[in-house]
């Protein structure tokens, strides 16, 4: 099959059969809900679908997939809209806004969640510890489970256990053909290989299984230093992820902080070189191998015992909709010369956050049980965002994102990671050469007709 998406030619489609069969909304332009209905969490994304469809439950998912290939138009599953800034136009496509879908199970037994469409991190975290367990959480409490999952998922604790998923143990999801399927190893195989880490483009999926972790604390927390030390700290963080085992996940950062009354006084207006640090083990021997960074003399140092839930915020990720412009990569190295580059492109541009996540340990280990992101090779990532509540702020932070992204072009890997990914990109750049044909083959399979769109499609 070529690259090219198939033609379909809907015919006026009329909503109101579609509202006469399911028990959730349908929204459509015109309508007093279309704004809110259509938005997306960066409120920079202007969502313009032929109708949004707010489902109740799963069988109005597969109302929604059924009436879609029927009228020939397509459907783009969300959770919340997190990375919309992909999507691309929503044209003849039906926009499925999942978030009414929250049912989450923990079974402490089995030390397993199961979760559904519409979960939002925060709500799994806070369920598992109260049975003294974690998840392979993002960094954000209200990035949705399913579409991070998909996208592969690099959690705090991801040195250690690997990315999230390939602890996916399975998965429910609705097919362009309207079928409800659980799949897992038996099951369906190809399918379940397709969505642990190869995105959302195979089906719509309604719930997801996956491993839990028996871990109540952590030593974690951030060194702060002032930015005209930027160099120099990153510097001597990435020599020391060069030693550092696999327990200890970390980032280097640089923030700049708007004169905004939401920051705290003691950031507020003021700029930064960070070390995000978290230690899945005993608290003395962490500040051990925390010691060097410490030794450079943070203003400020707010790593010690806290509990896993705490992870949640420690990232300071936004927690309501917001809007902003950014993108990312990953990195084949971090010489001098990348990390001068990273500072000259962050320091005074209009940009909130560039960070440098340190990879390796068992996310760099495939095993032939993982799915289509098996590992990530590249030993750091890298993510830059702004503010950009106006169209000038817009063109600003975006100019000031892709500068930087040009000045890291010597180091770019040849992959990258699908939810670092904020932009329209081929889809050969995010998996390996075996992974993207064996990608293609199951979306021919599953979706011949190109029902299912997702923000990172694979033909």
């Amino acid at each position: 099959m070529d690259n090219a998406r198939p033609l379909f030619t809907p015919q006026s489609p009329d909503m109101r059969q579609l509202r006469g069969v399911i028990d959730g909304e349908v929204v459509t332009p015109g309508d007093a809900a279309w704004d809110e209905a259509r938005r997306a969490w960066n409120l920079t994304v202007d969502q313009q679908p032929t109708a949004v469809a707010i489902p109740e439950s799963v069988a109005d998912v597969r109302q929604i997939v059924d009436f879609a290939r029927e009228e020939g138009l397509r459907v783009a599953p969300q959770g919340t809209g997190h990375g919309a800034a992909a999507l691309g136009s929503l044209e003849e496509t039906i926009l499925v806004k999942l978030h009414r879908l929250r049912g989450v199970e923990i079974d402490p037994e089995r030390r397993s969640a199961r979760v559904e469409a519409g979960v939002i991190w925060v709500e799994v975290v806070e369920a598992a510890a109260e049975h003294g367990l974690a998840a392979l959480s993002g960094s954000s409490p209200d990035v949705g489970v399913v579409g991070y999952t998909l996208g592969g998922g690099l959690s705090w604790l991801a040195r250690k256990h690997g990315i999230g998923a390939n602890h996916v143990t399975a998965a429910e999801l609705v097919t362009a053909d309207g079928t409800l399927r659980r799949v897992d190893r038996e099951h369906e195989p190809d399918l379940f290989w397709a969505i642990r880490g190869g995105g959302g483009d195979f089906g719509i999926v309604t719930a997801l299984e996956f491993d839990l972790f028996a871990l109540t604390d952590v030593y974690a927390g951030v060194l702060w230093f002032p930015v005209e030390r930027a160099s120099e700290v990153l510097r001597a963080w990435r020599d020391w992820t060069n030693g550092v085992p696999d327990e200890m996940t970390s980032v280097g950062r640089i923030m700049q902080f708007p004169p905004l009354p939401f920051f705290p006084d003691e950031i507020r207006g003021k700029s930064f070189a960070l070390v995000e640090a978290i230690w899945c083990g005993d608290e003395l021997d962490g500040a051990a191998w925390l010691e060097p960074l410490r030794a450079l003399g943070p203003v400020i140092d707010t790593v010690h015992t806290i509990a896993v839930q705490q992870l949640s915020r420690l990232h300071m990720d936004p927690e309501e909709p917001a809007a902003g412009v950014g993108d990312g990569g990953m990195l084949t190295g971090l010489d001098d010369e990348a990390i001068d580059a990273i500072v000259t492109g962050t320091v005074d541009a209009p940009i909130l956050s560039t960070e440098i996540r340190h990879l390796g340990g068992a996310v760099a280990r495939a095993a032939a049980h993982h799915g289509a992101a098996a590992s990530f090779d590249s030993p750091y990532a890298t993510y830059s965002v702004g503010i950009a509540p106006t169209p000038e702020a817009q063109a600003a932070v975006r100019a000031a994102v892709q500068g930087l992204r040009v000045r890291l072009e010597p180091w770019e890997a040849t992959h990258t990671y699908l939810n670092f990914s904020d932009g329209r990109r081929p889809a050969e750049t995010h998996f390996s050469e075996a992974a993207h044909h064996r990608l293609r083959k199951v979306k021919a399979a599953y979706d011949p007709l190109g029902v299912v769109r997702s923000n990172h499609p694979v033909w």
